[in-house]
């Protein structure tokens, strides 16, 4: 079995990367969270991941994402690098990290990372996660999936990936948006080992 990866604890940078896949409340909002707790991140947008934020939550660049999660803590706990660019720390496999989370996950870069394929940073730094043993996390959120994106993610999660879908439950009755996007959040926190307040955990009624 893969290596787990370092605790929150060690300091060492968590990768985050957003693509094209629908689904930039999830991003943003674990972005957030990721700052708020104090994680150095090391965070990736493709170009199709800035049209999708820009579209889905009104955030068309850096500088707009600065300013929704806080210039502050932005300025202690982010660094930001060009999906162009294959040579920056985290295409390194000797450049440590705490693991990568892909969030949203669009399925062609899921393509890309189970076939080996990486031509960007974000599939390249992808591919190093893996073959480091460290803990990958990828957020698909799409649907109906073809016999090729199950095929293509059964691949990544036996090559030690966490697939984590896009996928709220609803056994707490939510009544907003948030509430349902705080949901997949909360897990992705939970498995990268962050503390949170997000949502309520499982509790059910024993008579």
């Amino acid at each position: 079995m893969p290596a787990r990866s370092p605790s929150r604890s060690s300091g060492l940078p968590l990768v985050v990367a957003i693509t094209g896949a629908s689904g930039a409340p999830y991003a943003v909002r674990l972005v957030h969270e990721l700052v708020r707790s104090g994680q150095p991140i090391w965070l990736i947008v493709s170009a199709h991941g800035w049209r999708l934020l820009q579209t889905e939550s009104g955030i068309a660049d850096g500088r707009a994402f600065r300013r929704h999660v806080g210039a502050a803590r932005w300025d202690a706990n982010v660094r930001a690098f060009d999906d162009g660019d294959r040579g920056a720390a985290p295409a390194s496999g000797s450049t440590l990290t705490g693991g990568m989370v892909i969030c949203p996950c669009s399925l062609g870069t899921v393509a890309a990372v189970a076939h080996g394929t990486s031509r960007s940073l974000i599939e390249r730094a992808a591919d190093v996660t893996l073959k480091e043993r460290r803990k990958l996390i990828v957020v698909p959120r799409e649907t109906p999936l073809s016999d090729i994106h199950l095929e293509n993610l059964l691949r990544l999660s036996r090559a030690g990936a966490l697939v984590l879908p896009a996928a709220p439950g609803y056994y707490n009755r939510p009544k907003t948006v948030d509430e349902l996007v705080d949901f997949v959040v909360a897990r992705v926190l939970d498995h990268v080992g962050v503390r949170h307040g997000l949502g309520q955990r499982w509790a059910p009624n024993e008579d």
